[in-house]
């Protein structure tokens, strides 16, 4: 079923637990727990600490983080959620009351609700992508991106049940179109590559603590060169040149630091959790994105093959991310097969009508086993 050796062990995941909602919130590894007990340490003895501290790990992340889009450092801030990152997006793109904000039908909320915002800001509309029955989301975008649309605003994945957008093929209409783009990579960054360099985003957005496997509250943005002189949502200390200088921290700056470090969230510093990132992003790079991808698409297409076999009238999304996937049981059959799934250790998500399935490298071939044995025999 895998690419390579288990890599249970390296998760802290029990063996009478199935995990299969990593879209939700990932299982913790080993190290990274490790990571943060070390600084909870060290955070209790804040005289151990030095200036320099305020800044090593922080650069170290940001290099990381750089690496996962194939970027460098000078592109990535640090943030807290989705949200602050759509939030600076939104305040950094320009658009006209004539034109339109393309996003996708039940996308991610976050997005939404800030593209909704500038909307009435503005005076722009929201165009809001629809799915026709045999059509991929690919199409759809393709399809509905035009010249009155002025931002163009997906995922690689959609959220629910793992349906692919070609990145591709979506940022070539949308440059055609002269519109700009933004990336909802957390569905997908992590264990699906992305290149800024050859996609050209004005934008990439994502969470750390689901495909990236570190703490809540540590989260990316991407930002191109263009956007690096744009306007922060908050006005904090540490961004702005000298801030190393503790001593002369009082002679105020106008100028901020170097790259996208400008739109970094207020205390980035923290001490507790950017350790456990540096540590979650670490082991993501070990393995590689692209085999992350190549293992979670063996499992996933196991399951879909086993669960169509068995003739339970489920139908999966196609073309599918590797990692996700989208199970639609009987009407009326959602709250059996949840609660059957639980009493047998086994979690996922419940998305509508879908059930979503969503592994990661920790899941073995008996996870998939007793999946697929308690969604037969509870349908």
């Amino acid at each position: 079923m895998v690419e390579w050796g288990s890599q249970r062990d390296l998760f802290d995941v029990p063996d009478e637990v199935a995990y299969f909602n990593t879209a939700s919130l990932s299982p913790s590894l080993h190290s990274v727990r490790a990571a943060g007990e070390s600084a909870l340490r060290r955070r209790a003895q804040p005289w151990e600490i030095g200036e320099t501290d305020w800044f090593a790990d922080v650069e170290r992340l940001r290099t990381l983080a750089g690496r996962l889009v194939g970027g460098d450092a000078e592109g990535i801030a640090l943030v807290p959620a989705t949200s602050y990152g759509f939030a600076v997006a939104a305040a950094n793109l320009r658009i006209e009351a004539r034109q339109q904000i393309l996003v996708l039908a039940e996308e991610y909320p976050s997005g939404i609700y800030t593209w909704r915002r500038l909307a009435e800001r503005t005076g722009a509309g929201i165009r809001t992508v629809i799915r026709a029955p045999g059509q991929t989301w690919t199409e759809a975008v393709l399809a509905a991106i035009d010249e009155r649309v002025g931002i163009v605003s997906v995922p690689n994945v959609h959220w629910t049940d793992g349906g692919l957008v070609d990145l591709e093929q979506v940022a070539a209409r949308t440059h055609a179109a002269g519109a700009r783009f933004v990336v909802d990579a957390s569905q997908s960054l992590g264990v699906m590559p992305l290149d800024v360099t050859a996609l050209r985003p004005d934008f990439v957005v994502s969470v750390g603590y689901k495909w990236l496997l570190g703490p809540f509250g540590r989260g990316y943005l991407w930002v191109a060169e263009q956007h690096r002189q744009g306007q922060p949502l908050e006005e904090n200390w540490i961004l702005r040149a000298g801030s190393d200088d503790f001593a002369g921290l009082v002679d105020y700056r106008d100028e901020y630091l170097p790259g996208a470090r400008r739109y970094d969230q207020g205390a980035r510093t923290l001490f507790e959790l950017t350790p456990m990132a540096v540590a979650a992003l670490e082991q993501v790079l070990a393995w590689g994105p692209s085999r992350i991808a190549a293992t979670l698409t063996a499992v996933t297409d196991e399951i879909a093959t086993r669960v169509t076999a068995a003739g339970l009238g489920v139908t999966v999304t196609e073309p599918r991310g590797p990692h996700l996937l989208g199970l639609r049981v009987p009407a009326g059959a959602t709250d059996r097969v949840a609660t059957a799934l639980r009493a047998a250790n086994c979690f996922v998500a419940r998305r509508g009508d879908a059930i979503r399935v969503s592994p990661h490298l920790h899941v073995t071939p008996s996870d998939v086993d007793r999946l697929v044995t308690t969604l037969v025999a509870s349908l």
